[in-house]
């Protein structure tokens, strides 16, 4: 939280954005524009996306087209690339913790809002791709029904009026510092869940921020909590995901005491863009080995300061040699917590320890222990006696 002294006050309805918070429009985004600017002879640079989050369609636009240079009006530049964009807000996934948090509120009789820059219309399509997510929302508010979009508070004044509530009794839950700003100046608190790696310190006129929507505690602003936590662990979707190791007790295996297996990141582009990061936990299948526990991470290493996403998951078994070169297979089936900055690296060390032993506990429990089974996992491994091993 922004104050260390701050006492949260009882909320009774959620206010949420749309793009960035609830669906990853970003990894959309992303893609239209590198084909677009392309045409015009211009590299597009991920680097520079955070210009342009949070904004209105027509000032991303201005943005954009002022940076790259582009021989093309404002006008000609929105005409081109918003049918590129229409054509893929079917392929728009949600993030993580976006099913389940208008589930859980909707299931309660939370009400709930939507306001965001993007036009009501273009909203209304968006969610429409979602099942159940267009009737959990008792009010829709786009920023073509507001003189000013976000950072003005005239979006977030609107919503709380068409819910007929007081701004003080709301909650918002945004991705970008307009939305911040825009949540603060109408009165109410803001949980903030930046879409921006690395960027949670230039939130702090947020009441709250938190890594993803994972990690909302709702008992905090007075709404009634998530029930699904089991043994510090929170089920999610299973994910499966694989490839060769390219280091087995490498620098991670020597500092930390536990066999590392680096997978290259460029393999896993998808899994990297729909997974908050994160350590989370699971099964390995490793081949000529068999099936073993596993805990991993996936993100950028505060510690190691990596310059880009990784996975690296940690195997919960002591090989005593190198399995440099193997085929690995992932099963994700857990959450634990956020990625986090520690002061020493002894700390670090001592909480992957610990989140080995909340994983090894968890995958005992049925609700996990059933995906060791897994065909997926048992195809990356040669005909081994599987009850024979380990786990």
């Amino acid at each position: 939280m922004a104050d260390s002294n701050f006492v949260p006050r009882a909320t009774s309805h959620v206010i949420l954005d749309l793009d960035g918070t609830l669906l990853n429009t970003d990894a959309i985004t992303n893609e239209v524009l590198k084909v677009f600017i392309m045409r015009y002879g211009k590299k597009w640079d991920s680097r520079k996306a955070h210009r342009i989050v949070g904004r209105t369609p027509a000032e991303a636009a201005a943005i954009i087209v002022e940076d790259y240079e582009l021989s093309c009006t404002l006008e000609e530049f929105i005409s081109q690339i918003t049918p590129m964009f229409f054509d893929q807000w079917c392929n728009i996934k949600p993030l993580p913790g976006s099913n389940r948090l208008i589930k859980h509120l909707t299931s309660h009789g939370i009400p709930m809002a939507l306001a965001s820059n993007s036009p009501k219309s273009n909203i209304e399509e968006k969610i429409s791709f979602h099942e159940g997510w267009k009737e959990a929302f008792s009010v829709i508010v786009g920023g073509d029904e507001v003189n000013m979009g976000k950072p003005s508070p005239e979006i977030f004044v609107e919503a709380a009026k068409r819910l007929n509530v007081d701004p003080s009794t709301c909650l918002v839950v945004e991705d970008s510092l307009p939305g911040v700003t825009a949540g603060k100046e109408a009165g109410m608190l803001v949980v903030a869940v930046p879409s921006i790696p690395k960027q949670g310190g230039l939130y702090n006129s947020a009441d709250e921020v938190i890594n993803s929507l994972l990690d909302l505690r709702l008992e905090k602003w007075g709404l009634p909590p998530f029930d699904d936590w089991v043994e510090d662990t929170l089920p999610i979707e299973p994910c499966y995901i694989g490839g060769p190791v390219v280091k087995g007790f490498g620098r991670g295996s020597k500092i930390l005491g536990i066999p590392t297996a680096n997978l290259p990141a460029e393999n896993f582009s998808s899994v990297l863009s729909e997974h908050t990061s994160g350590v989370y936990f699971g099964w390995a299948g490793l081949s000529s080995r068999g099936i073993f526990k596993m805990v991993m991470s996936i993100g950028w290493n505060p510690y190691f300061d990596n310059a880009e996403k990784t996975v690296e998951p940690w195997l919960l078994h002591d090989f005593g040699e190198d399995f440099y070169g193997e085929e690995l297979r992932l099963a994700i089936v857990g959450y634990i917590r956020p990625e986090a900055n520690f002061p020493t690296l002894e700390s670090l060390i001592a909480r992957i320890h610990e989140d080995g032993r909340i994983a090894e506990r968890a995958l005992d429990l049925p609700i996990y222990a059933g995906y060791k089974d897994s065909p997926y996992l048992k195809i990356a491994c040669n005909e081994v006696a599987f009850t024979d091993r380990p786990v």
